[in-house]
């Protein structure tokens, strides 16, 4: 008896990590970011103002449940320049931003399959930050300026894309995310006169691999 018990508690203690082995995921994937562009209007006409593409770079933590849905915390870097163009001319100023979310996710299969094409949508915040050197004359100030400042702003996720497992504990992570933000108007701020609204869309494919633990 004292044996069958001992046979019991071992089992038991193997099949606890390997029912918990899938749960989680770590992960990084690296991308470029595709922003769309806003007017910025005046008295004297109409620029366009728009973050230009660029590097991006994403981790996250996810949590895959023993269902189809489950959810994950990201962190999302991307660098971009604050542009302005009109006219025959162009102003540019370094930046970047920074992304914090929670996406809830569904898969369109189980975790034991290969291959699991997934959808997801979440919300959180972006912050815009302009990195670039103030100078005395910028080129279409009167219109918008370009600033050494930084913006939060709300952020809504959406996208999908593809987990394709290479081992037990690997997976290839491909996929497309929409970011959708309110214009920052902190870091490229409409001058006297100037108006400027909407939401910023940054669309940004990326490649990944994700560990599951």
């Amino acid at each position: 008896m004292k044996l069958a018990r001992m046979l019991v508690v071992c089992s038991s203690l193997i099949a606890v990590p390997q029912a918990w082995a899938q749960k989680w995921e770590f992960g990084g994937g690296v991308g470029g970011g595709f922003y769309t562009s806003d007017n910025v209007t005046a008295p004297g006409g109409s620029v366009s103002a728009k973050i230009a593409s660029n590097l991006s770079g994403s981790a996250w933590l996810d949590n895959n449940g023993s269902g189809r849905w489950g959810g994950e915390v990201r962190y999302d870097y991307e660098l971009g320049d604050l542009q302005l163009n009109g006219g025959g001319t162009q102003a540019s100023f370094a930046a970047h931003s920074q992304a914090f979310h929670y996406d809830f996710l569904y898969h369109f299969s189980s975790v034991e399959s290969t291959v699991r094409p997934f959808v997801g949508v979440g919300a959180g915040i972006k912050i815009y930050r302009g990195t670039g050197t103030q100078v005395v004359y910028q080129p279409l100030s009167n219109f918008a300026l370009l600033s050494q400042d930084q913006d939060l702003v709300p952020l809504i996720s959406a996208g999908g894309g593809v987990k394709v497992k290479l081992a037990s504990h690997l997976m290839l992570r491909l996929e497309v995310h929409d970011f959708l933000t309110p214009f920052p108007k902190q870091v490229i701020a409409p001058a006297a006169g100037a108006k400027v609204g909407g939401w910023l869309q940054d669309f940004v494919p990326m490649a990944g691999l994700g560990f599951a633990f």
